[in-house]
């Protein structure tokens, strides 16, 4: 746990958790926790109880805002795009009015690139500091969009050029993420709507206006996976079209070798007969002249089918 005194963006350390139960003279404190710490904050602060069993709860946790008698309960979801794979962390944060304690499982790097803009703008409320946050949150939100659209246009590339199985598990996969993500981002998205508009005496009037930003942003990423949802089922489309024309390909080309094989097995049938009287079977050179026939046969019948563009 690291506790510290924010005034006008700057960090100062505290020794004591005893001595930010009273609002300092300037700024506010900042309790930056894990959930083991909580059996300490909870008595001292008077953290709901409901609130505190959600921070330790296994469960995963939606997006929402709590309002409890003297600070307020609020979970939003850190995202983060590793290995091609895309993790929510879950954010929780208490906010009162000389505090605000954030309570994690793991780290947050919002948290860390946060602390440049504290200082750059001298934030000096509780109410500020989350409104950065949350503002750093939702906008990291279009970095790894951005990273699944440049993954999406290189899984269609390959699948036009190059079909492979893979590619349906890969669909299938980023799919379902997507659409993990679609659940989570219409809470997340009540909650910025709920900080914009309803009247909440803990947050500044004039922040709440900055908060219709966020909100909007927050809409767009919204509509931005509905879009990524409809291209991944276009994917899948494109993967099933190219499977099926690839199989047309294979099939014609097996038509084509069919069609050109079957006048010579027609005429080697002919002569494999045990007749005594063929054509060109006393012949010296029939042997030559029918092999060179069939040569010619099988290579005018290959002209005719690359000329018509059948193969």
């Amino acid at each position: 746990m690291k506790i510290r005194m924010v005034n006008n963006g700057v960090f100062t350390p505290v020794d004591e958790l005893e001595t930010t139960l009273a609002p300092p003279l300037e700024g506010f404190y900042w309790i930056d926790a894990d959930v083991e710490d909580l059996a300490y904050l909870q008595p001292l602060f008077g953290l709901h109880d409901l609130a505190v069993e959600d921070c330790l709860s296994e469960e995963e946790q939606r997006p929402k805002i709590e309002l409890h008698e003297g600070h307020y309960f609020i979970v939003i979801n850190s995202i983060r795009f590793d290995d091609e794979e895309i993790f929510l962390r879950a954010l929780n944060i208490f906010l009162g009015r000389h505090f605000i304690i954030t309570v994690t499982k793991q780290k947050i790097n919002e948290l860390r690139s946060l602390k440049p803009i504290l200082w750059e703008q001298e934030v000096s409320r509780p109410d500020r500091f989350l409104y950065h946050l949350v503002d750093i949150v939702v906008d990291n939100y279009f970095l790894v969009g951005d990273r699944i659209e440049v993954r999406i246009e290189r899984l269609e590339e390959d699948i036009l050029m190059h079909t492979k199985k893979s590619h349906l598990n890969e669909i299938i996969g980023l799919r379902s993420e997507i659409l993990w993500l679609k659940k989570v981002l219409g809470p997340q998205r009540d909650v910025i709507a709920t900080l914009n508009k309803k009247d909440l005496r803990l947050i500044d009037d004039q922040l709440q206006k900055y908060f219709s930003d966020i909100y909007e942003n927050a809409v767009k990423i919204t509509e931005t996976f509905d879009t990524y949802r409809d291209l991944m089922a276009n994917l899948r489309e494109a993967y099933q079209s190219s499977l099926s024309n690839r199989a047309n390909e294979i099939m014609r080309v097996f038509t084509a070798l069919t069609t050109i094989f079957m006048p010579l097995t027609f005429i080697t049938g002919i002569y494999g007969m045990n007749f005594v009287h063929l054509p060109g079977q006393n012949f010296y050179y029939g042997f030559y002249l029918l092999l060179g026939f069939m040569l010619m046969l099988g290579g005018g019948m290959l002209f005719l089918f690359r000329k018509k563009d059948w193969l």
